[in-house]
């Protein structure tokens, strides 16, 4: 049957409960075989895998807690984006390629009275050609940073949100928050990646009631103004060579204020 849909998932799973005896004393009655684990993935899968990640995660994680030994089951699922191949102007039915913008995340920790949602986005790799800035830091003698308030920001996005009701469209809010991160990231003059992340963090709870809280994790991916003068040319922000090692590691947390 066409057209076909292509969904790429990495899962992981795991246990929390009684599993002390397995060990201090060898004893395997009460252990989970991973095999088990991983069999219960596909068939869940066959089942239960026609919406959202958050949803399948849910039903996993539900499955496991049928065991008495199992106290909490935290499920992890990665989706890796394929969309049609365009062929004149029609996407294909069945040939895909796969997408570099980011990989959507979803856990879902189910107790046997509580079940927590997060969902998110990882390497997303965005860029700021202008209206980014950094300067007014300290300087010592190990200082060499020139400050500036034009610069090249571009970062490999890792942004985490934890949901407060379980019980939401989870595709549709996940692309309304990818979609706010997205425009509030473009839309800003950023004095520092510190502030990016709290601006944009800021309007993820503003703009979204569902959501209590963001982590984001912002590696700076540096691109460094050539320098050509030796060559007897000019370089004004033309050509930049890209380093991934040394970077900065920026990452903050923003929730809701309690009460």
């Amino acid at each position: 049957e066409t057209p076909h849909r292509l969904r790429d998932l990495t899962v992981a799973v795991a246990l929390e409960g009684d599993f002390t005896a397995a060990h201090t004393d060898g004893d395997n009655a009460n252990v989970v075989a991973t095999d088990t684990m991983k069999n219960t993935v596909y068939a869940l899968a066959a089942e239960h895998l026609t919406g959202s990640i958050e949803a399948y995660a849910a039903v996993v994680a539900r499955h496991f807690l049928a065991e008495s030994q199992v106290d909490r089951a935290i499920v992890n699922v990665r989706e890796h984006a394929w969309h049609p191949i365009d062929v004149a102007g029609a996407p294909a039915p069945d040939a895909f390629v796969r997408s570099g913008e980011g990989t959507r995340v979803a856990t879902v920790a189910a107790a046997r009275n509580e079940v927590t949602v997060e969902a998110g986005v990882e390497d997303l790799v965005v860029m700021k050609t202008t209206r980014s800035a950094f300067a007014g830091f300290p300087r010592d003698r190990f200082t060499t940073l020139a400050e500036t308030d034009d610069r090249l920001m571009a970062t490999k996005l890792t942004a985490i949100w934890r949901y407060g009701p379980a019980d939401l469209d989870f595709d549709a809010t996940y692309a309304d928050v990818r979609r706010t991160l997205l425009e509030r990231f473009a839309d800003h003059d950023s004095p520092s990646v510190q502030t990016s992340i709290w601006i944009m963090g800021q309007a993820i709870l503003e703009r979204h009631e569902e959501v209590d809280e963001v982590r984001m994790v912002l590696p700076n991916l540096h691109h460094w103004t050539v320098d050509l003068s030796a060559f007897g040319i000019a370089n004004d922000k033309l050509v930049y060579v890209a380093t991934t090692e040394p970077h900065g590691l920026i990452e903050a947390t923003v929730r809701r204020s309690p009460g």
